[in-house]
């Protein structure tokens, strides 16, 4: 037995060896090198027969009960392990996990790439800790999604809250520019950052380049939660990615217009201004230590389908969605908006739109989005990305063909003509439909995010919290845009806008009451 055991540690010290020494002088990838890295290993190290006395507890596929049988294939099961020699370490890659965000970083253009197996938030939440101290200052749009507020509150930064431009026609926020960003500098000169959210959810996208130059200029960081722009790298019809467009860190949900698993996301460094080790390092924080290498995988498939497919399939998405957009507007009670709004509206926030996101306006039909979502669903078997007060909001992506939008179009024309002049449509036109969802209230920040957080607080009425700071976050999925953040001054304003949402149908998201009758606050 001692000979064994020294026999095995003097293996496993070499491979210890080797590998510091691979990490060193080895080159990372080969410009021609067409294999997924990760999805190589896990295939050979399901096929070397090891018998598993090793986590996950399902042996492989030995226990695995039928059903999860029938998510996962066998072979999905088999190489569904972890934490093995052969399929490196997320937190401190070396061998085939460096190799695939390599070959990321190499294809969209970035210093240095992470894989993020723990959503787009955690992505978010690594490159606020990456870059910030406590108490630092961070503009933040106030259409942000909620995953910003936590990790403010993990990074103990203080929020500067900027309030986007308002379109009137689709009653949404749009976003931040250059102006606005200058104005918030010169009144708040100490921040040490801008978290820009590019594009939008339903596409549209700022003069990121021209916010970039500015902030960088005074010595200020871009960050930029770019959840839905996994794909503007593939083609010139598109918008310019964030990196492209000068962005320090960028957070990419890969997973959303991509072909990776839900929950798997790319965090990318764009330049030399932040620290890459340290950004790591919060990533290490916040992700698991058990890493699902089948999602790993993912990531690394997903970009090897870009780097080969990717511009093909893109540029098929942006013409399916003209084709869709045209058919729309040929309607009476539809409409949907293309690149030549971006200088109808008249807003200097919205220099240009991602074209795949196909937004239904329903203005002039007797119907809101979230009853057409409805009847979409349920009536005629199409499920589209969103809905609100004024629109519908349908994602053309990479996987589409002609066959799929030709039956989202009739599908469309059916609800034309059965639902949007017709009695059918029995939901009123709300005081929230002619408001829209850009009317939301800008609220007073009492304490940082990080303090409501960890203060004492107390449960009351939310009719009865006028005036009292919130210690929780309230928001609605989709779009998960925080109404109130933990710190805030609880308004009248606030509530009655949380209600018109609650009466429209939207799902709640945050607060520990899911009807939200109460609300906690600060204070015993």
């Amino acid at each position: 037995m001692r000979n064994y055991q020294t026999r095995h540690y003097q293996h496993n010290k070499k491979s210890k060896i080797k590998n510091n020494q691979q990490r060193e002088t080895r080159p990372l990838v080969q410009p021609e090198y067409k294999e997924a890295p990760i999805f190589a290993a896990m295939k050979s190290y399901a096929r070397d027969g090891a018998l598993a006395f090793h986590t996950p507890g399902h042996k492989q596929g030995l226990g695995a009960h039928p059903f999860l049988k029938e998510l996962i294939t066998e072979e999905g099961l088999r190489q569904e392990v972890s934490l093995m020699e052969e399929l490196d370490d997320l937190h401190e890659p070396h061998g085939c996990i460096q190799q695939a965000e390599a070959l990321a970083a190499k294809l969209w253009g970035a210093m240095d790439t992470l894989f993020i197996i723990n959503g787009t938030t955690c992505a978010i939440q690594a490159m606020i800790m990456g870059t910030l101290q406590p108490g630092d200052k961070l503009l933040v749009p106030r259409n942000a999604h909620r995953s910003i507020i936590g990790g403010i509150i993990l990074a103990g930064a203080e929020p500067v809250f900027i309030k986007p431009e308002i379109d009137d026609k689709l009653g949404i926020a749009m976003g931040l520019s250059a102006s606005i960003v200058k104005a918030a500098l010169k009144r708040h000169p100490d921040v040490k950052a801008l978290l820009a959210v590019y594009p939008n959810y339903y596409g549209f996208c700022c003069d990121l380049t021209a916010i970039a130059d500015l902030l960088h200029s005074q010595g200020k960081l871009l960050l930029v939660d770019e959840a839905h722009g996994a794909h503007l790298k593939f083609s010139d019809r598109l918008p310019k990615q964030a990196l492209d467009c000068g962005a320090d860190v960028v957070a990419q949900s890969t997973h959303k217009l991509l072909g990776s698993m839900t929950q798997t996301s790319m965090l990318h460094i764009g330049s030399k201004r932040v620290d890459r080790n340290r950004i790591r390092q919060a990533a290490g924080l916040l992700q698991s230590t058990s890493p699902n290498q089948l999602l790993l995988a993912s990531l690394d498939i997903a970009r090897l389908q870009m780097q080969y497919e990717g511009k093909e399939r893109v540029e098929r998405a942006i013409s399916l969605s003209h084709y869709l957009r045209n058919r729309i507007n040929a309607t009476a009670g539809q409409w949907s908006p293309d690149r030549r709004y971006c200088r109808q509206c008249r807003l200097e926030s919205v220099y240009d739109l991602d074209e795949t996101k196909v937004t239904v306006n329903l203005e002039a039909a007797n119907i809101s989005g979230i009853e057409a979502e409805e009847i979409l669903r349920h009536d005629l078997k199409i499920q589209c990305e969103l809905s609100d007060p004024r629109n519908l909001l349908c994602i053309i992506s990479m996987a589409d063909t002609e066959a799929e939008i030709r039956r989202l179009s009739r599908a469309l024309e059916d609800f034309e003509s059965e639902y949007v002049f017709t009695t059918k449509g029995s939901m009123p036109i709300s005081e929230f439909k002619v408001q829209g969802m850009g009317k939301m209230p800008v609220l007073q920040q009492a304490m940082s995010p990080r303090e409501a957080f960890f203060a004492t607080r107390q449960k009351v009425k939310l009719e009865e919290a006028i005036g009292r700071v919130s210690g929780e976050t309230v928001a609605f999925y989709p779009p998960g845009v925080p109404i109130i953040c933990p710190g805030e001054v609880i308004t009248k304003e606030a509530i009655k806008y949380i209600r018109n949402y609650q009466q429209e149908g939207l799902r709640l998201s945050g607060p520990a009451d899911g009807q939200l009758q109460y609300i906690e606050v600060i204070g015993e």
